[in-house]
């Protein structure tokens, strides 16, 4: 996908790259991507960049001699004919070497009322081209009116030595974490000081949202599933919305973006046609006897998923008593008896953070679910493949299916009577389909023969 998307760049965004590892490929990038959508695209840093680096805009605009005027009516006749310019102040020549001299992040407030671009690209970082930093007390330079920011690392500053000719000052990581100096770089390292508010995400307005960035990913083997590790550690840390991975210099820049997903599971229902009316299908033996719910919990808690909602209702101090010590939360649907399983999901989806990106509804009576379906379902949620990811054996749609939080209000406006599936019906166009290899994605237990042909075919009879 492209890193615009990825990224959910929305007209009138400040956007602020800070890191190590691309931040540089990652604004230029950006900003194509913009200007060829037909925006108007203002680029500039709050540090200083390689002079060759302009070679990749169209148009470069200076301030005045004094830095403090950004000449408004030159930027605005740059962006009429280029679509996308760079502001700087000046350049120098330092070592042989010429660099760009950026403005102060003062001006880049400024520029939001003076100057009509549709969205603002700052380097607020600098790492002297190495794939991994932490930075010193002067860094980063983030404006303050920046709305998105994308902390940078590259993925190929794993198995690299933690010294200074491969790691931007790493006496910081040292101190924070106890790192051996010299020692390789280690994935679970670059998670930590990714996520860190006093490394990774330092510097960061409050108010902005966090979107971090993996570059230089290999599309497949050790380099992308190290990536994507490095993805779920890191969104430990509540202010980070979404980790992208990928390669900004690459034809598709990103190959997937990690977000936090959850379960809800519903374990509410009556269970009316299993004729037990005092107990419940999932507290029902299973593998080992244990009740069908925990089977089903076991497994999910296998999968790094964010959150797991139980949604109780008939017998709820049963189920949770079944749950006792697994990492779950309980909601109970107060409405369970006249609610059938509508309220039941609207009951979970009300229970989840606002942090959570999707959601996976897995029926409480499937205690075939499988991780690896689950798996590939998370997977291609992560490559943008659809806002609704459901699995398909030989044309029919079964369960668990994952639900992109866009979609959840549709759901929680339903009306009493309806299905979860009008959404999914009605939103077809946005639906992906996972084909398995497997019918155990359509089989419930609704009644007792249902039960005893699931036990049959799982080799517990």
């Amino acid at each position: 996908m492209q890193l615009r998307e990825a990224l959910n760049v929305r007209r009138g965004e400040v956007v602020a790259f800070i890191g190590a590892g691309g931040k540089t490929s990652a604004l230029f990038r950006l900003g194509h991507e913009l200007a060829a959508e037909g925006w108007r695209v203002l680029a500039t840093t709050t540090t200083r960049i390689a002079a060759d680096e302009l070679v990749h805009v169209p148009s470069a605009v200076a301030t005045d001699v004094s830095g403090t005027n950004p000449r408004p009516e030159a930027l605005s006749r740059a962006l009429n004919q280029h679509g996308f310019t760079f502001l700087y102040h000046t350049v120098i020549s330092s070592g042989g070497i010429e660099k760009v001299i950026g403005i102060a992040p003062e001006m880049v407030d400024a520029l939001i009322d003076g100057v009509d671009s549709d969205a603002i690209l700052v380097e607020a970082d600098g790492a002297r081209r190495l794939p991994f930093k932490a930075p010193y007390a002067h860094e980063p330079v983030v404006p303050s009116s920046t709305t998105l920011a994308v902390p940078v690392v590259g993925i190929d500053c794993v198995g690299q030595p933690l010294d200074d000719d491969h790691v931007y000052n790493p006496q910081a990581m040292i101190a924070e974490y106890g790192y051996p100096y010299g020692e390789r770089v280690r994935w679970m390292w670059v998670a930590s000081v990714l996520r860190n508010p006093t490394l990774g995400l330092k510097g960061i307005p409050e108010r902005a949202r966090i979107a971090a960035l993996i570059n230089k990913v290999p599309e497949s083997g050790l380099g992308r599933n190290l990536a994507r590790l490095i993805g779920r550690l890191a969104l430990r840390e509540p202010r980070l919305s979404a980790v992208l991975c990928g390669a900004v210099q690459s034809a598709e820049p990103i190959y997937e973006v990690q977000r936090r997903v959850a379960a809800v599971v519903l374990a509410g229902g009556l269970s009316r046609r299993m004729n037990q009316p005092e107990t419940s299908k999932v507290l029902l033996p299973w593998d080992g006897n244990k009740p069908i719910i925990r089977v089903i919990a076991e497994r999910l808690k296998r999968l790094r998923l964010d959150d797991i909602v139980v949604v109780t209702g008939h017998v709820a101090e049963r189920v949770r008593a079944a749950l006792a010590d697994e990492p779950v939360r309980f909601a109970h649907n107060a409405d369970y008896r006249t609610g059938d399983m509508l309220s039941s999901l609207q009951t979970g989806l009300r229970a989840l953070d606002e942090s959570m990106a999707a959601c996976l509804v897995v029926l409480g009576d499937q205690p075939q679910v499988d991780g690896r379906i689950i798996g590939q379902l998370m997977q291609a949620y992560a490559e943008g493949r659809g806002k609704i990811i459901a699995p398909s054996y030989k044309g029919r749609r079964g369960h668990p299916i994952l639900l992109d939080r866009s979609l959840w209000q549709s759901i929680l406006d339903l009306p009493y009577g309806a299905a979860p599936r009008d959404v999914i019906n009605a939103n077809a166009h946005q639906t992906f389909y996972v084909n398995v290899d497997t019918d155990s994605i359509l089989r419930d237990i609704d009644t007792p023969e249902d039960y005893r042909e699931a036990r049959r075919r799982a080799g517990l009879a």
